[in-house]
């Protein structure tokens, strides 16, 4: 029987987390992530994108990795439909994050549409963290208003400061997103297949840089996925298969067999 856990407003020992330790904690990763859109600014800017464009892609998309792709391709001089397309397939994944915390922060559904503007890495990596609901609403709300607003602050400074900067990639500035992007990845990978993943997503993205065209290569780096998915499926099932069940014991139960079909119960007497 399948168990159903759900945050409650106090952890299983009955203590409860400050709520200053929340906002403390929140507030970090709002501040550190969120002044990472002056380099968003500055890059949006300088891929030429004007004022008006580079702060409205903040205010509603709101989604850095997806923003960096899209204007590393438009700069690189990709088409704007390839380069919107692999915005949009990085953005697919804080649909999934929000199938998540939609269950552990329970929020009225009047809020919900407002609540999901603020669904991406950060605030969802804050939420999970917590220990009890009331924590996670905090740690959500605080991350999510703090990087939002700080984001938007930032992107408006980076890009009114792009003239003044200059070649942006003299500064390294074009790095910070996807630099930002990887140190927030890296942690997450914990599993073989994730790892796996990433590294055969890398593979492809770098091989087809230079074959094919601005943006394209991110969408095929996304069949990393799949591909390593199957490989596991396929490995997993030959390993299921390697030891056919021998003859029933006297308990009635069928001992595993070894390849010369000698059950490994006989081997063993």
């Amino acid at each position: 029987m399948t168990q159903h856990i759900t945050l409650t407003d106090q952890t299983a020992d009955g203590t409860k987390k400050p709520d200053a330790a929340v906002v403390r904690d929140a507030l970090g990763v709002g501040v550190a992530v969120g002044l990472s859109g002056f380099a968003f600014g500055v890059t949006s800017a300088g891929s030429g994108l004007g004022l008006l464009q580079t702060c409205t892609l903040s205010l509603l998309v709101f989604t850095g990795a997806s923003q960096f792709a899209l204007v590393g391709a438009l700069a690189a001089g990709g088409n704007p439909f390839t380069a919107a397309a692999g915005a949009f397939f990085l953005g697919v994944r804080n649909a999934f994050y929000g199938l998540r915390l939609s269950q552990l922060l329970a929020l009225p559904r009047a809020v919900r549409p407002l609540a999901a503007q603020w669904v991406i890495d950060e605030t969802t990596a804050v939420t999970l963290a917590q220990p009890t609901r009331r924590a996670a609403r905090i740690g959500f709300t605080v991350t999510g208003l703090s990087l939002y607003a700080l984001w938007n602050l930032t992107t408006l400074l980076g890009a009114l400061g792009a003239e003044a900067i200059g070649d942006t990639r003299a500064w390294g500035l074009d790095a910070a997103g996807p630099a930002v992007f990887l140190a927030l990845l890296a942690p997450m990978l914990k599993t073989a297949t994730e790892r796996a993943v990433a590294a055969l997503a890398v593979l492809l993205g770098l091989g087809l840089l230079p074959v094919l065209p601005a943006g394209v290569p991110v969408l095929v780096a996304a069949l990393a996925a799949p591909l390593a998915l199957v490989a596991e499926s396929r490995r997993g099932g030959r390993a299921g298969g390697d030891a056919p069940d021998g003859p029933p014991g006297p308990d009635g139960r069928r001992a595993p067999q070894d390849m010369g079909g000698t059950s490994r119960t006989e081997e063993g007497r």
